[in-house]
């Protein structure tokens, strides 16, 4: 069974080439907006499984929606699209629990993908975009971990389940679960559930 949808967007072109597209691969689309505020209503009636949202629409925009969902303790999972690469919205993207962030020149190669880790509980935030924003130098903490640590790390980079890596590496669950918290701890994340997913894929490049 598909996951519901609902899907938003100012322009009515994008939002019929995305609404078409999704509905032609089989998806479940319960919906679609032309606005924020008419968005919202949509989440707070259908309670779908997924929002897809363009950043900038009237009324409200797509993180004030997700800041709303956030605070009512909504379950709908939000992929914002845009043609943003903000640093400071990624940020606030990621600190507002966002599950994916789509480039609209992108969208239609990437959005399959998207919701398909979205659906998996897995955040999916553009590889574009993080390499767009991508730091040049290294993090100093890097140089903390063991060979063993950074191969832990580009693992979770390709979206692997700490049961996967197990299995990749020859190691156990349990053990695969220590490295994670002893590379929690080198590096300083807050102990967030997808803090270590987002580095290794920020500082994917790093982790030869």
């Amino acid at each position: 069974m598909q996951a519901s949808i609902i899907i938003a967007d100012d322009h009515p072109l994008i939002l019929k080439g995305l609404n078409d597209f999704l509905l032609e691969k089989e998806y479940n689309v319960l919906a679609s907006a032309v606005n924020g505020k008419e968005a919202f209503e949509l989440i707070k009636n259908h309670k779908p499984e997924i929002a897809i949202l363009d950043i900038q629409m009237p009324f409200l925009t797509g993180l004030e929606i997700a800041e709303q969902c956030k605070e009512l303790n909504y379950a709908t999972k939000i992929i914002l699209i845009t043609f943003e690469k903000d640093e400071a919205i990624y940020k606030q993207a990621k600190s507002l629990n966002i599950y994916g962030y789509v480039l609209k020149e992108f969208a239609l190669a990437e959005i399959e993908h998207c919701i398909d880790a979205v659906t998996k509980d897995i955040p999916y935030f553009s590889e574009e975009l993080l390499s767009y924003l991508e730091v040049e130098e290294a993090p100093e903490e890097i140089d903390s971990l063991t060979p063993t640590e950074i191969d832990v790390l580009k693992h979770i980079s390709d979206n692997k389940t700490a049961k996967e890596i197990g299995e990749l590496m020859f190691i156990s669950f349990r053990t695969v679960e220590k490295h994670k918290s002893n590379i929690n701890k080198k590096l300083n994340l807050a102990p967030t559930k997808y803090s270590l997913l987002f580095w290794a894929k920020e500082n994917k490049n790093h982790l030869k």
